[in-house]
């Protein structure tokens, strides 16, 4: 199992992508570790699919991302009880779509809270256990829209867009500690966020994407894992966009 041993914490893992990158990191051997914020029977669903799948001895901790000091706090209990941190999965994010014109103002600071400052925050609590320990992976999940922009999701854009600057600059920072920092920019997925799209809307989007059709949570999860695993060690600074060819 390529990732035996390692202990891997995933933001926002209760369901949809976090869910499925849980899973296939278990199934390759780590120890997991489920974030949750909301439900805390949807992440225990989550642990049991991991146990099912193999890996370690897995657990589950709910914090805020958004909240730095109980990012900071909850890092330092994971690395005392677990001896090491190996990987990171920013994975955490909400989304409040509206046309900038009525877009208001609390909205904006939730999506940036937990989509920016939340991957910055455990991005900082992290590395600096795994500069020590001279070994590390964090992956920041993204989006197409922040590559390519989508109407009705300025914060959202603009936060998944600024996670892939992020990305960049923290590998040119990390890189002599053998800390890798690279990001996935998954195109239209079949999750909740999704399901919440009019009709319509999907059906535009089948017909733009050439493979013709949504992709799914598991179409992520092993491109994050290979990118947490010993094979992607010379692979930092990167984006790997998962789309169906939608944007290329």
């Amino acid at each position: 199992m390529m990732l035996k041993d390692r202990v891997a914490v995933v933001t926002g893992a209760s369901r949809g992508i976090g869910r499925a990158i849980a899973v296939e990191l278990a199934r390759h051997g780590a120890r997991v570790v489920v974030n949750y914020q909301g439900s805390e029977a949807a992440a225990q669903e989550t642990l049991k699919l991991c146990q099912g799948a193999g890996g370690g001895e897995h657990m589950v901790k709910q914090f805020d991302v958004g909240n730095p000091d109980q990012v900071t706090a909850t890092m330092k209990e994971l690395h005392e009880a677990c001896g090491r941190l190996d990987i990171l999965v920013n994975n955490a994010g909400i989304s409040r779509d509206m046309l900038i014109m009525r877009f208001k103002n609390e909205d904006w600071d939730a999506v940036l809270r937990t989509n920016l400052s939340g991957v910055f925050y455990c991005s900082r609590a992290v590395s600096r256990y795994m500069s020590k320990q001279e070994f590390g992976r964090i992956v920041n999940v993204s989006s197409i829209v922040g590559q390519m922009g989508n109407a009705g999701q300025v914060a959202y854009s603009a936060a998944k867009a600024g996670i892939i600057g992020m990305t960049k600059t923290l590998a040119k920072e990390l890189a002599k500690r053998k800390v890798t920092v690279n990001a996935v920019a998954p195109g239209f997925i079949k999750t909740d966020m999704t399901a919440a799209l009019k009709e319509e809307m999907v059906q535009m989007a089948q017909m733009a994407i050439p493979m013709g059709e949504l992709g799914t949570p598991e179409d992520i999860a092993p491109g994050v894992a290979f990118l947490c695993s010993d094979g992607a060690r010379y692979i930092t600074g990167q984006v790997l966009a998962i789309n169906g060819g939608l944007y290329m």
